[in-house]
């Protein structure tokens, strides 16, 4: 008789959001992606294990485990990656914290939310609505707004970032992996009080 080997427990999930593959890359869209990319070099570690439709790995911040996962079912279907880790590690919905980008920030500009609307974002929308609502935290990267207001918000977030918003927010991706850290280690309001 075969014996199923039981997962090892995480405390926290970390959602990081944008759209998968090359076309994808470097766009406005894809800020929380480039947080991972920090997180990745900060820790050492791979995000490259396909479960839960996502790309994932387990990461130690100080003695706490926490999943990290970059959903590859495209922005406005990450609610179907979270809410799977959440049911198969049983972690309830206020220790899921997810990164992504912000149109109504400058570029650069990083806020930490304790939970709160999606604010147009799809992403956080289909989380919202797919994982019992929208008490998580999540780290928004502002990515800046478009030149006018008749400008196309799916065209801007899907451009590539250049010169000086592209510097701005990949610092600004640096400190989001930085913030994640205090959060799961020191808590949100420490996060909050060091980075909003």
């Amino acid at each position: 008789m075969l014996f199923r080997r039981r997962p090892e427990p995480v405390s926290w999930i970390v959602a990081f959001l944008g759209n998968p593959g090359p076309r994808f890359a470097g766009t406005r869209h894809n800020a929380g992606f480039a947080a991972a990319g920090a997180i990745e070099q900060i820790h050492g570690i791979a995000i490259n294990k396909l479960k839960f439709n996502a790309l994932t790995a387990v990461c130690e911040f100080g003695s706490v485990r926490a999943l990290l996962m970059l959903p590859q079912t495209y922005m406005n279907l990450s609610g179907n990656a979270v809410r799977q880790a959440m049911q198969f590690y049983k972690v309830p919905l206020d220790n899921v914290i997810v990164i992504s980008d912000d149109v109504a920030l400058p570029a650069g500009k990083l806020r930490i939310r304790r939970s709160g609307s999606a604010g147009g974002h799809n992403g956080l929308k289909d989380i919202i609505d797919k994982c019992g609502g929208d008490g998580f935290a999540r780290i928004k990267i502002g990515v800046g707004s478009p030149p006018h207001s008749e400008y196309d918000m799916a065209k801007w977030v899907l451009t590539k970032l250049s010169g000086d918003d592209e510097k701005l927010v990949t610092a600004a991706a640096v400190r989001a992996a930085d913030a994640l850290d205090v959060m799961i280690t020191s808590g949100i309001d420490a996060a909050m009080a060091k980075y909003n």
